[in-house]
């Protein structure tokens, strides 16, 4: 496998309350892909590990979370493994992998090791694989092929074992309940990542405000304007003069007016502020959504990927609200179209939101691509982006991880 163009995907596991606990890591070839000859071997893949911890800091973007690492047998086996971050990764085994007296060894000296082990696309409790569950923390049960009642019988089976239970393939709300009520731990699925839209459903009032707020700061409208949408929203406005007065920003005057607060804390640190809120408000009880969280880190991701390619900072400024918007119908379970309604959107954004046009479009189509582990049409996409490679596309997708995991921390 080439090792100068890999992508770095990742999907995103929850556990029982929906909070964000850990990325499935996976690294895909997107120029041999789209030669049609993915190899994969020990080698590569040992390149790109290092290369994602080495050269991308992906210790430090995961945040608190930990990554899930796909591991065939020789993998499993290599001493590779072992300079691996063990606190940070879980060594997901991969269903190809026969449970030999050889592996059931190597796995019980991996856990001794302080290893967390996860078994992969799991669906029955076959004998061959009893001797490996000791050694195991995590089972990942594969949803698809199983009825409702196989379902149960295969978890009541793993629950002999001290395992927690991975529900993957999660696809709608019924194979979700049904999960949790068999006492499951985490949860990976489109379910997760892909909500059905309520239909007629509208904004609440203070998310309109923060993306009518964030419109006009894009916009660089008057700073009468702005501050004429935070008089509509007291609380907003309390906040604000809150926000200036603090002890962080090191002000030996206090600012009681409005004009003045937006003033002293300027476009780019207001833009900053808005964009926390709007990232808090969505959530709920305290829990950030993983769909919140992935619209945060898109916007993220298409304004370093703007700024890498050379274009200006309102280009950059678009690309992140482009990213941003381009999941809040499904965060906010409002249509595109009505969302967009309550919004002065500039043309280049409202085009690439709804037909995928034009160059934010081609970044948008890029960030999709990346996230769904499709390394063919990111190879494509990059090699119509001039002064882009798959280098630049994984470093700004880490460092996209990392500030969004600095946000939840500042929420």
């Amino acid at each position: 496998m080439s090792t100068e163009e890999i992508y770095l995907a990742r999907q995103p596991i929850l556990d029982r309350r929906h909070r964000l606990v850990a990325y499935e890591l996976l690294f895909r070839s997107g120029k041999e892909a789209a030669a049609g000859a993915i190899q994969d071997n020990l080698a590569a893949t040992a390149h790109v590990i290092q290369h994602a911890f080495a050269d991308l800091g992906l210790e430090a973007a995961l945040g608190p979370h930990r990554g899930f690492l796909n591991c065939d047998e020789a993998m499993l086996v290599s001493d590779m493994v072992e300079i691996l971050p063990r606190e940070k990764i879980v060594l997901e085994i991969l269903e190809t992998v026969e449970p030999t007296p050889t592996i059931v060894e190597r796995c019980r000296d991996l856990a001794a090791q302080g290893f967390t082990l996860a078994l992969d696309d799991f669906t029955e409790v076959e004998k061959k694989w009893q001797p490996l569950l000791p050694s195991i923390a995590i089972v990942k049960v594969d949803l698809q092929p199983l009825t409702p009642e196989a379902l149960a019988h295969v978890s009541r089976e793993l629950m002999r074992w001290p395992v927690q239970l991975l529900a993957e393939k999660v696809d709608h709300r019924e194979q979700a309940e049904r999960c949790l009520s068999l006492g499951y731990s985490f949860f990976q699925g489109y379910y997760f990542a892909r909500p059905t839209l309520l239909a007629g459903k509208k904004l609440a009032a203070s998310q309109l405000v923060l993306m009518r707020l964030l419109t006009l700061v894009l916009e660089d409208a008057d700073t009468a304007q702005i501050e004429a949408v935070f008089k509509e929203e007291p609380g907003l406005a309390m906040n604000l003069l809150r926000l200036v007065n603090s002890v962080a920003l090191g002000l030996t005057i206090k600012v009681t007016s409005l004009r003045h607060a937006l003033a002293v804390l300027g476009r780019r640190q207001l833009q900053r502020w808005l964009q926390i809120l709007l990232y808090a408000g969505a959530s709920q009880e305290g829990v950030t959504s993983p769909l919140l969280s992935m619209a945060a880190l898109r916007g993220r991701f298409m304004e370093l990927i703007a700024a890498e390619i050379g274009r200006d900072q309102e280009f950059a400024d678009h690309a992140f609200m482009t990213g941003v918007l381009s999941l809040m119908p499904a965060v906010m379970n409002v249509p595109l179209p009505e969302l967009l309604k309550g919004l002065r959107l500039p043309d280049d954004i409202v085009v690439a939101l709804l037909d995928a046009e034009g160059d934010l479009g081609q970044l948008l189509l890029l960030t999709e691509a990346l996230e769904n582990g499709n390394a063919l049409l990111c190879h494509d996409l990059v090699a119509k982006i001039p002064g882009l490679d798959a280098k630049t596309v994984n470093r700004c997708e880490a460092e996209a991880l990392a500030w969004v995991g600095n946000i939840g921390q500042e929420v």
